[in-house]
């Protein structure tokens, strides 16, 4: 169990520091990010802000498997 609970360490640190930077560098509101208010209802869908995501969880990716 010793890897499990390290791989859990990992993850959550992982995680805490994602919400950090997304907190800090406000992440969540960039331009291209498709917001729609109708009424009381609003729809936020963060488009560019999942493309960025994704391209640097990518690079982290490619990092450790070649480093690995």
């Amino acid at each position: 169990m010793t890897g499990l609970g390290k791989l859990l360490m990992i993850v959550g640190a992982v995680v805490f520091l994602a919400g950090l930077f997304v907190h800090f560098f406000n992440l969540g509101k960039l331009p291209g990010d498709i917001v729609i208010k109708k009424g009381s209802t609003t729809f936020y869908f963060p488009i560019v802000t999942s493309i960025i995501v994704s391209i640097l969880l990518s690079l982290v990716f490619y990092f450790i498997g070649r480093f690995r």
